[in-house]
């Protein structure tokens, strides 16, 4: 069986879930992950410090992937409609996620240590959005104002997205941001 880092990783993960939806959060140990995942504890935490982390392991990723994505909108839009463009970009990695997204996500919602975490992913994720904004020019306060509205919003879609499984991502994040315009009226 192949060993890679990142099939290594998608291993510990999907054990965690199967783990933490069968005995729930607090009753799982990292021991117990590793072993269902067929590596040692030692693997487990050579990959995620704690087993909290391996619900968010995928957020350097995510933020690497925004980055990348606001830089590449062509010209030069409103900050708003750039992000729109920039998370529509998105769609296959989420769609590759998603096996794993629906379950972390009910996972998270049961535990309040959890969904803590999950905030300060949000911040982190909108800072980085912000900073990828503000290297596009943007002044900073434009910047961090937009990538917090703008990474509800996408989130917002996420969650719809997810609670609809035949619905089609791309129209539910064009719907949202429809719904913040009418909103700011």
């Amino acid at each position: 069986m192949p060993r890679s880092g990142e099939d290594v990783r998608r291993r510990l993960q999907e054990a965690a879930l199967i783990l933490y939806r069968k005995h729930g959060y607090d009753a799982t140990t990292a021991a117990e992950i590793a072993a269902e995942a067929g590596v040692t504890e030692r693997t487990f935490f050579r990959h995620f410090p704690d087993k909290r982390e391996v619900l968010f392991g995928n957020q350097d990723t995510m933020r690497a992937a925004v980055a990348r994505a606001v830089a590449g909108v062509p010209g030069a839009p409103a900050p708003l409609a750039l992000l729109a463009q920039a998370f529509h970009a998105l769609r296959p990695d989420l769609e590759i996620n998603r096996p794993f997204a629906e379950p972390r996500a009910e996972i998270i919602a049961a535990n309040p240590a959890l969904r803590e975490r999950e905030l300060t992913k949000i911040a982190s994720l909108q800072g980085a959005t912000a900073e990828a904004l503000a290297a596009r020019g943007i002044p900073e306060r434009q910047a961090l104002l937009a990538a917090q509205v703008g990474t509800a919003v996408f989130g917002h879609a996420i969650q719809e997205w997810m609670t609809t499984p035949a619905a089609d991502f791309d129209s539910l994040l064009t719907q949202a941001f429809h719904d913040l315009r009418d909103l700011i009226g």
